[in-house]
């Protein structure tokens, strides 16, 4: 997991406050530092750690914190630290699986502002953009956006149009990017290689916060979004020379236990050919609800195998929060 530290960015990556147009000092001090501690035997506990330190925004009068969900997702404590130095414990919300994001209610008055959210609808390629961690001017970069594109992720995740900006923020969870007219415009997620023309390059992606808005009171009330939840088969299939194989498996997933096997290249889902991880995970939702049977065509040692995987609900199998 991603640490924040003490090192500043060099002044030529920081923004300048002069030349914007709206007052960073301000927009600095919505963003807190956010540490969980997960118990050992969680079911992320393995993949993520057991201590997670990132950041997030505080986006409600009552100072709700919107941050990455991975960060806080069976959290047992939660602190959120100010610039200034104050420290608030903090209680994990809400986390939506399916956009990423989180939510943490801070149990005392963190006494900072929070900040407006904007669209990134009209956000470009070029356009320039503000990567704010916690920790003041030092710890912001001042960066552009490289790339829109939808992003698959191999842990069953899939985003229809993410944001890609560099020069990358090396604690990337959970930091605000803003618009030139100072609106949160995303939340980061992860720290990527992005090609642009015939260069590689580091890069975070974001979560536009426009898939907030739809569920947002949901999340504040139910501790996540009102939508029936994706069939998830706990399957990590990774593309190699054009084809999906299944990288890694979560011991006793719904794929594990029907028989799915380390190196197993899916062919099919539903008798329909699969092309690429974003498909692979398009034709799975699309079959129903968690708890539905998914059909699939697999190639083992050369032999066609059939399985068919009953397919869960991922919240299942974390440890919740209590509820204050």
């Amino acid at each position: 997991m991603a640490e924040t530290g003490n090192r500043a960015f060099p002044l030529r990556l920081q923004p300048r406050p002069e030349q914007l147009r709206f007052d960073l000092a301000a927009a600095l001090q919505c963003v807190v530092l956010v540490h969980a501690e997960i118990p050992e035997d969680a079911f992320t506990a393995a993949i993520l750690g057991t201590e997670r330190i990132g950041h997030g925004t505080v986006i409600g009068a009552d100072g709700l914190v919107l941050t990455i969900g991975y960060l806080i997702t069976e959290a047992e404590s939660i602190w959120l630290t100010t610039n200034d130095g104050t420290v608030v414990p903090g209680h994990a919300l809400a986390y939506d699986q399916v956009t990423g994001f989180g939510l943490v209610l801070p149990l005392g008055r963190l006494g900072v502002p929070s900040i407006e959210r904007g669209s990134a609808t009209s956000t470009r390629i070029g356009d320039s953009v503000i990567v704010i961690g916690h920790g003041g001017l030092g710890h912001t970069l001042e960066a552009k956006v490289i790339a829109r594109r939808e992003f698959a992720g191999y842990w069953e995740y899939l985003l229809e149009d993410a944001l890609f900006t560099t020069p990358p923020h090396p604690q990337w969870g959970g930091t605000a990017l803003l618009g030139e007219d100072g609106r949160l415009l995303g939340v980061g997620s992860l720290l990527v290689q992005e090609t642009v023309g015939t260069q590689t390059l580091d890069a975070n992606m974001f979560v536009p916060i426009d898939l907030l808005e739809p569920i947002l009171d949901d999340m504040i009330k139910l501790g996540r979004a009102a939508r029936a939840p994706r069939p998830w088969l706990g399957m990590y299939a990774t593309p190699m020379q054009g084809r999906l194989v299944v990288g890694g498996l979560t011991q006793g997933g719904p794929a594990h236990r029907a028989g799915v096997q380390l190196g197993d290249i899916v062919l099919e889902v539903a008798g329909e050919p699969v092309s690429d991880l974003a498909d692979l995970f398009r034709r799975i939702w699309r079959t129903g609800p968690a708890g539905t049977e998914i059909p699939m065509t697999l190639v083992r040692e050369g032999s066609t195998a059939r399985v068919c995987v009953a397919s869960a609900d991922r919240d299942d199998f974390l440890t919740k929060p209590k509820r204050h």
